[in-house]
């Protein structure tokens, strides 16, 4: 009986433990004291990021892409994740949020009223993102149109509508640790900071494994794609394994859309390209120089 009671207080000091250790953990308050958000700056956040590419409308025409009612579905292993309305407006967006509530959604995948987020949004590389970037992208948002549309709920069944579990994923594979480390030239480490925390390259160009965490070990390395319920469908190894394209065929790439075979950009890579268009093309070279400093994998 003695053993049995040590035991059971033992299991329910690690449950506390465990507990304690999931619980969200959003950023300091203080955290973006004295930070001043500039919206010229915050553009060029908006198109790194991508932010654009999930959250229009589906079917949404150019002219309505900075409108962010949300809507598109994302088809996963664990159910099908709907984009929220990040819009302008107060009571189904983002309008009321503060800098700090948009910081601690990008880069601790904690929610407003303090809950776990999916790493759908993909915070496990934004959790790499400057803090005053965050600012100036919080500025830019403001600028944007606000949109009435209603967030969808997520399309999740046990045990993964559990958000509580998601604190022990992040215990896993929630961290700030550069995928490439070492002495990068500047020109390599913007290169970095645009593939691996503001582009979220690695979301879909590298591997998972069964918990839906990336195999860094495998980082660029090419992935299924979750949008094609076939299971046929691959996203491509951009490690030097694969991508023999020289710095300057990709950083063309990264501009046009066009590869050196004259062949055209499609599918989900389109939105990369159509938002690095709007950057300086520096940022499209700089991609190309990180790239050619990614481990080879075959």
């Amino acid at each position: 009986m003695r053993l049995l009671r040590n035991f059971m207080i033992l299991c329910g000091i690690s449950a506390a433990g465990l507990y304690w250790w999931t619980l969200p953990a959003p950023l300091d308050a203080s955290a973006m004291a004295g930070l001043t958000g500039d919206a010229t700056r915050g553009e060029a956040v908006f198109h790194a990021t991508g932010c654009a590419s999930c959250h229009t409308a589906p079917g949404a025409s150019d002219s309505d892409e900075l409108v962010l009612a949300g809507g598109q579905r994302f088809a996963s292993p664990f159910g099908t994740f709907l984009a929220p309305n990040i819009s302008q407006d107060k009571a189904h967006g983002i309008g009321d949020w503060s800098a700090l509530d948009l910081a601690n959604a990008l880069t601790r995948g904690v929610s407003r009223g303090g809950e776990h987020l999916y790493p759908a949004l993909p915070y496990a590389s934004y959790a790499k993102l400057a803090l005053q970037d965050v600012a100036d992208l919080h500025v830019y948002l403001q600028s944007l149109p606000a949109d009435p549309t209603p967030s969808q709920p997520h399309e999740i069944g046990f045990p993964f509508n559990i958000r509580m579990a998601l604190g022990g994923w992040k215990l896993l594979f929630l961290s700030n640790d550069w995928a490439v480390a070492g002495n990068l030239t500047p020109t390599e480490d913007r290169g970095r900071y645009l593939v691996e925390a503001m582009g979220h390259c690695g979301e879909c160009h590298t591997p998972r494994n069964a918990l839906g965490g990336m195999d860094r070990s495998r980082w660029l390395a090419g992935a299924e794609d979750a949008s094609d319920p076939t299971g046929v469908a691959r996203v491509p190894n951009i490690t030097p394994a694969k991508l023999s394209w020289s710095e300057d065929e990709i950083a063309y790439y990264m501009q046009s859309g066009f590869t050196p075979d004259y062949d055209s950009v499609g599918g989900h890579m389109a939105h990369v390209v159509a938002n690095f268009a709007r950057l300086p093309v520096e940022d499209s070279k700089a991609v190309a120089a990180y790239l050619k400093r990614v481990p080879a994998v075959e």
